[in-house]
């Protein structure tokens, strides 16, 4: 295709999108602001170059940070040129060399490197995210050493690692971490095992000692969310002829506490003198809402709108957590009457724990919501049980699997200790567990019943049959029909995955997938280990982190919170406040059409000010709606509580004389009393009693922060109640913060 052709084809991109194509340098950074079509970007200069340029697929790489952008970027390459799509029993990669930095790194010792060199085989399998550092632990006993803070060794393994590198003498807490350090990776190789950053780190050593592939382009996604060992990877996968071209924003990096850092972007741009170009016009958010965004840029032009001004932000003062849920289910609801689906609709907090309150209030209020919170296979306890299954299954050096498996207190052998599993797997004893022998023996099983023809469904029968999952599942816990349900999803997946041909290798690369990328589940629940498309999710409020938000879009976005010591959080230092701000710009910029941002006279938290955040001071007034009425009201929370606390005083007063009366009372009744206790007959007396103690019977009340408490005292205007921990509250009606129970 001559390159007019493709200028034809793609003419609906703007003039900054079309140079950033066309672009042949030999490197080229482009700071892509928040909305201005980056991946749009990406694939018009993929398709340039396969279509114009004659490059091919095989001999580009691919670099992203997410494995959603990856898997967008392949599905949109496809739908544009059929002929990339990779056939069933087709040997050429074509998109294999597409991915995340860490499968690209696993594709490349596969496929490219001589692992052999570095101490591996082939047929390595990747570790779990939490699994070095149960190896760690095990090791630390084994060898007697002495580690301090093993509650946060899986962030010190991480943090220090690069300390022992450098040759640094002894580590951060003086202890025998650096010792450690050789032994896990002695006992990696035992195993043939590797961990995510064994992936990059391994691959960059191979790749500066050999020259077995040399790409012609490197294309890189997100670079801003880059870490210094994703940064020596693809420095070492860059040959001397090889261009370079990476997209980024560095008014998003929000990852500081993963090693990346602002610098990244530039940090490229320098180390490869790489050529500059912007994309400043936004297609998403609303001018009111980008003219906000624009006072908290730190990097690159101002973001240019392509849309109308459409609705004002509006900023909304609620006294508390509650009362705020309750209005934003209510503001929900009415937006849902006015044809909008839940599912357009997003809530943004700072923190997690400030979900609860809103769960709460909503499904009380039947607002159908959707946590956000990323999961993986080793957060649903039985596909984690059965993915160590089928790691000792595919490779019998990984004994930390086996033993896991075979001593799992929920679904392995019963009453099996760990140190009895261990000597039966080390000491290759059959006859002592099914479920070992039943691992051992699984790839024969699978070369005599896999070779022949199956109906669909007939495999994952059969695997479950084979490892009598039946039993191992436990058929009396009341968890045992859901649990089944998610094996059979899962084997589904697997021999969809696997096939009839070599299924055992075919085995290793679908568990090794499943790491890096995760799984779907059956229809109907959330996405494993991945993030979810607008499309997939069910019609349902999102509510999700700050941190969760970036890279989506949403019609409406409620920002909760705005409050000092929450956004922002209290900073250590200028860096960390920095972040904060981008932060802040990435949660606003994914409003589309309305955003609404809300702060709490009472956050009823300390080190959490009750007043409004000066990001809001911030944006200019004349982008804001201030809501008069609203506004008007709220304005009199401080006097209205100087109100409710007079009004206590005057009661504890008028409770101070209604006691001198009781007293003079109780002796009157007492008196009556005693006269008729001698009048009532025996049989009656327990009636009486049981009336009485009805009637002195404690009123609870339930609050959605201090849980149960007594109720001490009601009016018109107040509750009064004491919580255990907490002493005596009070309460405005008004709000309906305190539910009574009985």
């Amino acid at each position: 295709m001559e390159t007019m052709k493709f200028e034809e084809e793609w003419s609906f991109l703007n003039p900054y999108q079309m140079t950033a194509v066309l672009d042949e340098s030999p490197a080229c950074v482009v700071n892509a602001n928040v909305g201005s079509g980056k991946t749009t970007v990406l694939i018009a200069k993929i398709l340039y170059l396969y279509q114009v340029k004659q490059i091919q697929p095989e001999e580009m790489i691919v670099l992203t940070f997410t494995n959603k952008a990856a898997d967008e970027i392949k599905e949109r390459l496809i739908a544009k040129e059929k002929f990339l799509k990779k056939e069933k029993n087709d040997e050429e990669p074509r998109l294999d060399g597409f991915g995340t930095f860490h499968s690209v790194a696993l594709w490349m010792l596969r496929e490219k490197l001589e692992v052999e060199k570095a101490g591996w085989r082939k047929d390595f399998t990747v570790m779990a995210p939490d699994e070095e550092e149960d190896l760690a632990l095990t090791l630390t006993a084994e060898y007697g050493l002495k580690i301090k803070y093993k509650n946060r060794l899986k962030k010190r393994l991480e943090q220090e690692y690069q300390w022992y590198l450098e040759g640094r003498p002894i580590p951060r807490y003086k202890d025998d971490l650096f010792k450690l350090y050789p032994i896990i990776e002695s006992e990696k190789k035992k195993q043939n095992k590797m961990t995510f950053s064994d992936l990059l780190r391994v691959s960059t050593l191979l790749l500066k000692e050999q020259d077995a592939f040399i790409p012609k382009w490197i294309i890189v996604d997100e670079v801003q969310d880059s870490d210094k060992m994703q940064m020596e990877f693809l420095e070492a996968l860059k040959g001397r002829e090889t261009k370079l071209f990476a997209v980024g924003d560095p008014n998003q990096v929000i990852y500081s506490w993963r090693g990346t850092g602002e610098n990244m972007f530039f940090l490229l741009k320098h180390r490869f003198e790489a050529k500059e170009y912007s994309l400043p016009v936004n297609y998403r958010s609303n001018a009111l809402i980008l003219g906000a965004a624009n006072h908290f840029l730190q990097f690159g032009s101002q973001i240019r709108a392509s849309r109308e001004k459409g609705e004002k932000i509006k900023i909304v003062n609620y006294y508390d957590p509650f009362q705020e849920a309750e209005e934003l289910a209510l503001r929900i609801r009415e937006l849902k009457e006015q044809g909008l689906t839940y599912r357009e609709m997003a809530v943004f907090y700072r923190l997690q724990r400030q979900v609860d309150v809103l769960a709460k209030v909503f499904e009380r209020q039947g607002i159908p919501y959707e946590v956000s919170v990323k999961k993986s296979l080793h957060d649903i306890p039985v596909l984690n049980w059965f993915v160590r299954v089928l790691r000792f299954c595919v490779n019998p050096l990984d004994e930390q699997s086996g033993i896991a498996a075979v001593a799992d207190k929920e679904f392995g052998e019963f009453g099996m200790t760990r140190k009895k599993a261990e000597k039966i797997i080390k000491e290759k004893k059959l006859s002592e567990s099914l479920l070992y022998e039943q691992m051992t023996g699984f790839q024969a099983w699978v070369v005599d019943n896999f070779g022949k023809f199956m109906k669909e469904g007939e495999k994952e029968q059969k695997i479950f049959e084979y490892f009598h999952l039946k039993e191992f599942l436990r058929p009396t816990v009341e968890s045992y029909t859901e649990n089944v349900k998610k094996i059979k999803s899962f084997l589904k997946q697997l021999c969809s995955y696997c096939g009839s041909i070599d299924f055992r290798g075919h085995l290793r690369e679908f568990l090794n997938s499943s790491e890096l990328y995760g799984l779907k589940m059956e229809a109907g629940e959330k996405e494993v280990g991945a993030e979810m498309n607008p499309e997939d999710r069910k019609d349902a409020v999102q509510l999700m982190t700050l941190h969760a938000s970036k890279g989506l879009e949403f019609d409406t976005v409620f920002l909760i919170g705005v409050n000092p010591g929450l956004i922002p959080l209290h900073s250590k230092n200028y860096e960390q406040e920095e972040e904060e701000r981008r932060l802040f710009f990435v949660g606003i910029t994914r409003a589309k059409n309305r955003l609404e941002l809300s702060w709490y006279t009472n956050p009823g938290e300390p080190g959490i000010a009750g007043e409004e955040s000066r990001y809001l001071k911030m944006i200019p007034q004349e982008l804001l709606e201030g809501m008069p009425d609203e506004k008007e009201r709220w304005a009199n929370l401080q006097q209205l509580k100087k109100e409710v606390q007079e009004k206590a005083q005057e009661k504890a007063q008028e409770k101070a004389q209604e006691k001198v009366q009781e007293k003079a009372q109780k002796e009157v009744q007492e008196k009556e009393q005693k006269e008729l206790r001698q009048e009532v007959k025996p049989e009656d007396q327990q009636e009486q009693a049981d009336m009485r103690a009805g009637i002195q019977a404690v009123v609870q009340v339930r609050h959605p922060k201090y849980g149960v408490g007594v109720l001490r005292s009601e009016d018109d205007l107040m509750v009064e109640a004491e919580f255990d921990g907490y002493g005596v509250k009070q309460f405005l009606k008004a709000f309906g913060e305190v539910e009574i129970i009985g």
